[in-house]
């Protein structure tokens, strides 16, 4: 078993990523300043293999001193939200990502050189595909098409830059993953100054399942959505993304690689509605909603190609919608009653 230094273990993913690791037999450290929620608790905190440090991945000092007494480091801290929240800090999260990503690579490169870190598992975005003018999306289309025009889509490209300079320069082994639209419990609202309104409701700044799921909690009928609806998603469980990391960081095959993961099922933003709104509404409630206007980086069709991730991995993720839905919607509206959303 190896000993894996976590950053953003405090984070959506980065939650369902240290309890798969625990899972799996690691020790995992991890690293997290609390910047996006706040503090938050997991199941996890008082397990005897996982110790928590708090503190900034912007620190390469203290990312160096970390990283080198463990075997993997996975890559996993940004200022990250959904399409509301990299539209409110275009600015503060390009910046803030890059000194990450800056500090990240110089610890890593010295924790491999003098220390016994093996590998940096890279957690990227599917936005580096959003200006894809074909899909599916397959693994390298990312460099074949132009760059992404939102800052947040441009930073997690050039996260794999830094991933593959530091392994062309400094030998610094690498796997980047791209999880496609997370869907899980843990996010509450962000800290920060900036709201955001959609219709009478103040969205959470996080994506798009639990803002949805909050609206219709909250009464909102019609219920608002972005644009008509007919954005293309592929809606993936983060249990499933968890679990697809963690083999991506150990399988031999995917080093200095990269791998797409998600679901391989298609559905738009519409019928996600459609279906929340029949599960807390129930069937015969006839399902109304209205179309705000769309930001300007919603992307029309987000479709990967995850045959390179199940041919070299093994991996797929199976978790179905309906599922996940009957896991967040409980978790939504318990974070409406404690004052959380």
């Amino acid at each position: 078993m190896a000993e894996v230094l976590v950053t953003g273990s405090a984070g959506f993913i980065g939650g369902y990523l240290v309890q798969e690791l625990l899972s799996q037999g690691h020790q995992v450290i991890g690293l997290d300043d609390h910047s996006k929620y706040g503090p938050v608790a997991h199941s996890y905190d008082d397990h005897p293999r996982f110790r928590f440090i708090p503190g900034d991945a912007r620190d390469p000092e203290l990312l160096t001193e970390l990283a080198a007494g463990c075997d993997q480091l996975i890559a996993g801290a940004a200022m990250i939200g959904g399409i509301s929240y990299f539209h409110q800090y275009p600015y503060d999260l390009l910046a803030c990502n890059e000194r990450i990503a800056a500090a990240t690579g110089d610890a890593a490169i010295t924790a491999h050189r003098y220390g016994r870190l093996r590998k940096v598992t890279y957690l990227s975005s599917s936005m580096v595909y959003e200006s894809a003018d074909r899909w599916p999306s397959a693994e390298g289309d990312e460099r074949r098409i132009p760059p992404p025009l939102s800052s947040y889509g441009f930073q997690k490209l050039a996260v794999e830059y830094w991933a593959r300079a530091a392994y062309d320069q400094y030998g610094l082994p690498y796997t980047i993953v791209r999880p496609f639209n997370c869907v899980g419990v843990g996010e509450a609202r962000a800290l920060g100054e900036a709201t955001a309104l959609s219709g009478n409701v103040k969205l959470a700044l996080s994506h798009v399942v639990p803002d949805l799921v909050q609206k219709i909690l909250k009464g909102q009928d019609p219920v608002h959505i972005l644009g008509d609806g007919s954005q293309i998603r592929h809606y993936t469980y983060g249990g499933d993304l968890a679990r697809g990391i963690v083999t991506a960081m150990t399988h031999p095959a995917a080093e200095n690689e990269d791998f797409n993961l998600s679901t391989n099922e298609s559905t738009t933003v519409r019928q996600l509605a459609e279906l929340i709104w029949a599960k807390i509404k129930g069937p015969d409630v006839a399902f109304r909603y209205l179309s705000d206007d769309p930001y300007p980086y919603d992307v029309a069709r987000r479709v990967p190609d995850i045959g390179k991730a199940r041919r070299l991995l093994g991996f797929e993720a199976v978790t179905p919608l309906p599922e996940m839905l009957d896991e967040v919607i409980p978790w939504v509206a318990q974070a409406i009653a404690d004052g959380r959303l």
